[in-house]
């Protein structure tokens, strides 16, 4: 940003509370906008300006967008860390305000501003030895932001945990907080775990766009008939369906967008998670605190009775919820939830192994969704290049024709040198059938249900199939899924 115009730039505290920025030569207005902020914008700028009205979105990304290029010209290297600064507990904090914070509050908001701009799912702080460590996951890898022997740990530690609420003066025990933030307009909730170390304590922020939320299917990543098998199931008026998959894999994604099928009008939707990731419009949700006794299981009992309709279970860990989920099906609700299973089939082992009875299962379980997330390459720097004899006979040993090419990740500046950018999933969508259902009832051997679901690709093939459309590499398939998938 030029100096000029760097100098006549509203305080961004005053330019959101009044509706107005300068952004170049130009007066921006939202629609609450005050006339005290059109007369100092107008003093500052020194110059008559007409005031171009957004519409509140178009603002609030305006102003996102004007400040945070501002926030991101402040280099790592211009922080120093001789001066110590009274922190200031309070509520949702904007991470664009106070630029003349004191230098571990800056570095703080500068690492949580690059990890919101940079799509990150979680934020790493590392003491060691010699300093700390800075990395992010991005698109499911870890992704290192800096590693100095400058930075105060102990106090970058501190400022965190006291903007979580979190006692700084117990070191020796983990402790878990929260911090609402606010990225311009954009509310990003952080959800921040702390574990005692050697060096000193090791931080993880989980970081969650609470504006997410709801996602439509074509975002997914799925195909045209999986579309339509998720759209079938989530017309359903009772039963159970499962997501299942590693974490990391997008469950919790894609069971928030099967309840974007559901009619919300129509229908009493209510959901227990841990914890509530995202700000559903029209559900009731309810976090989970096990310190106080309730659980998923107590939490979906107490559901049952609040008349829904449909029932959303953040995770079936143990046998009672399992059980629990089950008979709400049972009596005519439709309940969607996530399980650890590596495949669908091999849900409905998972399930006998929680205890649920295999006539229960029969009755009430109508569709797994078994997946996983990949990187997509990216588009600009992708090469491609005739399949090794290895990578020719991982499609042979799938029964898939050998592409005549393969795509393969480079690393340009578009992508930050990863050679991907963003994510698609990989889908094996089961329906349950009379066949499946009857081998269920009988407490059929993992190869006997094999045989019931009859012939159908493996999730590795389905992946092989993103593979040859160019969408992905085999490497990164070969990384999230393995050799067997």
């Amino acid at each position: 940003m030029a100096e000029g115009t760097q100098s006549t730039r509203l305080p961004f505290a005053f330019a959101r509370d009044n509706q107005v920025a300068l952004d170049s030569a130009a007066l921006v207005t939202g629609p609450a906008v005050t006339m005290n902020g059109l007369r100092v914008a107008r003093l500052f700028a020194g110059v008559p300006l007409t005031p171009d009205p957004l519409q509140q979105d178009e603002f609030l990304a305006r102003l996102a967008r004007t400040y945070d290029g501002a926030a991101a010209a402040v280099a790592e290297d211009d922080i120093t860390f001789d001066t110590s600064a009274t922190d200031r507990p309070g509520a949702a904090r904007d991470l664009l305000e106070a630029p003349e914070d004191a230098p571990v509050i800056k570095l703080v908001n500068q690492l949580l501003r690059q990890a919101v701009r940079g799509s990150a799912s979680d934020l790493h702080l590392e003491p060691h030895e010699d300093g700390l460590r800075a990395r992010s996951r991005i698109d499911g890898t870890m992704q290192t932001i800096f590693d100095r022997r400058d930075v105060p740990a102990r106090r970058v530690v501190s400022r965190l945990k006291v903007m979580a609420g979190l006692d700084i003066a117990e070191t020796r025990l983990p402790q878990d907080g929260r911090i609402a933030l606010r990225l311009g307009g954009r509310a990003i909730d952080v959800r921040l775990s702390t574990l005692p170390g050697h060096h000193g304590e090791r931080v993880v922020m989980r970081l969650l766009d609470r504006s997410g939320g709801l996602m439509a299917l074509d975002r997914l990543g799925l195909a045209e008939a999986e579309a339509a098998r998720l759209n079938r199931l989530a017309a359903l008026p009772d039963g159970v369906i499962l997501a299942t998959g590693p974490t990391g894999s997008g469950k919790t994604t894609t069971l928030y967008s099967l309840l974007r099928l559901a009619d919300r009008d129509q229908r009493t939707i209510l959901t227990v998670e841990d914890p509530v990731e995202y700000d559903l419009p029209g559900i009731s949700q309810t976090p989970v605190n096990p310190e106080i006794g309730l659980t998923f299981a107590r939490g979906l009992r107490s559901i049952l009775r609040q008349d829904p309709d449909v029932i959303l279970v953040g995770e079936i860990r143990d046998g009672e919820t399992a059980q629990v989920a089950a008979e709400a099906a049972l009596t005519g609700h439709l309940v969607f939830s996530s399980l650890h299973a590596n495949t669908a089939l091999s849900a409905i082992v998972r399930l006998r192994e929680l205890g649920v009875e295999g006539y229960l299962i029969a009755a009430t379980l109508r569709g797994v969704i078994a997946q996983r997330l990949v990187r997509r390459l990216c588009p600009d720097c992708a090469r491609t290049a005739p399949p090794t004899e290895s990578e020719a006979a991982a499609f042979a040993a799938q029964g898939l024709p050998v592409p005549a090419q393969l795509r393969h990740a480079t690393g340009c500046a578009s992508c930050d040198g990863s050679g991907y950018s963003g994510r698609i999933g990989i889908f094996d969508i089961l329906e349950i059938d009379d066949h499946l259902r009857a081998a269920i009832d009988t407490d059929a051997s993992d190869l006997r249900l094999r045989e019931a679901a009859g012939p159908r690709p493996s999730l590795l093939a389905l992946a092989l199939a993103r593979v040859a459309s160019g969408e992905t590499s085999l490497s990164e398939v070969r990384r999230v899924m393995g050799e067997g998938g």
